[in-house]
């Protein structure tokens, strides 16, 4: 290969502007490759500015026996301003006023990972050692609400993946066994913070006492075994388990406290053992046919902030680990121009982790709890289809209800039977594109989302409608070495809710979409 450089300029509305530059070229058995990203949006509501800036440089080295070594180092620095919720008036005026200008985000994070992969003659080893750095800055614009602080948190990393497949010499099976191993020490300073507000907006803040303040260290062993077969002409089945041994060393730097709203638990250690089988199989009838099912059991352990940001929670590091049971079933293939999959799932959830509000004097707190049961059952839809020459088809849709069948956070409240807040129930998206036959590398595209309606709250009394957006892209090569891309999103300008909640504190709340923006980029590619 020769050496080859990318770069791209874009700009849009609300001051987006985005610069992208990849170089990379080969030597011998060595390729590498670089590529940067600096982004920067004046954001579409009031003082909602973004920043980001990230790297990433791979090198990739081929090796004596056919072994391969794939070593990528990513750097990313991002500052955040986030937008606040707003009630029912300024949401229908549209209103850009964001009440929280003075909650921000800074996160830098860095990782390393080295992938080596040998075949052999009855298959492959594989072992993946990697390193993380991360720390982030922030104070919460959804927490001043009711729990103004603001916090640094971070932790490093280093882990191991190994893996080792192996071939047998019957019905097509392959056996991988391997391996997960992490160990993340990390840590949290947490204050309180005085705010001061005009009205509803928030105009500044001072630090006041220190309320968490502690080292956390997760441990993780994964060990697990996989077996891919074909024992009859058209039938595959996969079979696996894997067995998880998880935790956290905590160590507190301040007395432990066991009331009020912040508490504290005293040091300790949490150990969670959990075995996960799963199983799936497909059949084939022939090309415009495939049938598949499956079965999965899924293991979760808490958050180091679930379990030792206790806040008003009496619970703390007694937390439960999520476990999901899931089932699918389907059929996919193709005909002629036709492509398309349809299946139907259900999953149960027991002792999700959810958050309840309790009042507290003239505010309320959240709390995080157990929940008993939960059930998300539905069925997908993707579908695809060339119309003509050059002319495309392409949908998706998913119809899902999901409820609680047991959750009652409190003697006086129960929402057994209630359809889980957040959740539409219809989630679709048709995408139309177009590659006209004089200009071969042209590409138009128009795109219809939908989201359905969704209850605002467990006690599901309040409602979101749901909303249509249309967005429209077209991609055009100037010459051998420069394109145009734009981009028009939300083109009808819509008036619609990235997010909408409630609760008897607040009333309806919501986190308003971006209006309709454009967006253009010129794009540069230079091969010797």
């Amino acid at each position: 290969l020769t050496p080859q450089l990318e770069g791209s300029l874009a700009g849009g509305s609300d001051a987006w502007r985005r610069l992208l530059l990849s170089g990379s070229d080969t030597w011998g058995g060595n390729g590498v490759r670089a590529d940067l990203n600096v982004t920067h949006s004046g954001g579409y509501r009031d003082d909602m500015a973004y920043d980001r800036v990230s790297g990433t440089v791979r090198w990739d080295a081929y090796l004596p026996a056919n072994a391969t070594l794939r070593t990528t180092a990513t750097y990313s620095a991002i500052d955040q301003t986030d937008g606040s919720t707003v009630p029912t008036s300024d949401y229908q005026s549209g209103s850009p006023v964001n009440y929280n200008p003075i909650s921000f985000r800074r996160v830098n994070a860095f990782r390393l990972v080295s992938a080596f992969e040998r075949p052999f003659s009855a298959g492959v080893l594989s072992l993946t050692p990697y390193v993380r750095h991360n720390t982030m800055e922030i104070l919460p614009s959804w927490m001043l609400s009711y729990d103004p602080v603001v916090y640094t948190s971070g932790h490093n990393s280093a882990g191991l993946l190994a893996k080792l497949r192996y071939d047998l010499p019957f019905w097509e099976a392959k056996v991988i066994g391997g391996v997960d191993l992490e160990y993340s020490p990390g840590f949290r300073e947490e204050n309180v913070i005085a705010v001061t507000k005009t009205g509803a907006m928030y105009g500044s803040y001072t630090e006041g006492a220190r309320i968490y303040d502690y080292d956390v260290a997760f441990r993780g062993a994964s060990p697990y075994l996989q077996a891919d077969l074909t024992p009859l002409a058209r039938l595959g089945v996969s079979l696996g388990v894997r067995y998880d041994h998880v935790g956290y060393d905590y160590d507190t730097h301040l007395e432990p406290l066991a009331t009020g709203r912040w508490r504290r638990p005293a040091d300790t250690q949490v150990r969670y053992d959990h075995l996960s089988p799963k199983l799936g199989a497909t059949y084939e009838l022939g090309r415009a046919l495939n049938l598949f099912g499956s079965y999965r059991h899924g293991f979760r352990a808490p958050s180091e902030g679930q379990l030792f940001r206790q806040g008003s929670s009496i619970n703390g590091p007694d937390l439960k680990p999520v476990r999901a049971d899931s089932w699918e079933a389907g059929a996919r293939g193709s005909a002629g121009p036709l492509s398309y999959e349809a299946s139907a799932y259900r999953m149960d959830v027991r002792d999700d982790i959810l958050t309840y509000q309790v009042p507290a004097g003239t505010g309320f707190n959240r709390v995080n709890v157990n929940a008993g049961h939960t059930r998300h059952a539905g069925v997908e839809l993707a579908l695809g289809v060339e119309l003509f020459a050059g002319l495309r088809l392409d949908g998706s849709y998913s119809n899902a209800v999901q409820r609680y069948l047991e959750w009652t956070p409190s003697t006086t409240e129960s929402y057994d039977g209630k359809r889980i807040e957040s959740a539409p129930r219809v989630l679709a998206n048709t995408r139309l594109s177009w590659t006209p036959r004089f200009a071969p590398d042209a590409r138009v595209g128009a795109e219809w989302v939908r989201v359905g309606s969704y209850f605002l709250d467990p006690a599901n009394t309040h409602t979101y409608p749901g909303h249509d957006l249309f967005n429209l892209r077209l991609n055009v090569p100037v010459t051998r070495t420069v394109e145009l891309d734009g981009r028009i999103t939300n083109l009808f300008d819509t008036r619609y809710a990235d997010s909408a909640t409630y609760d008897r504190f607040l009333g309806e709340q919501f986190m308003p979409g971006a209006p309709r923006s454009l967006n253009l980029a010129v794009q540069y590619r230079w091969q010797r």
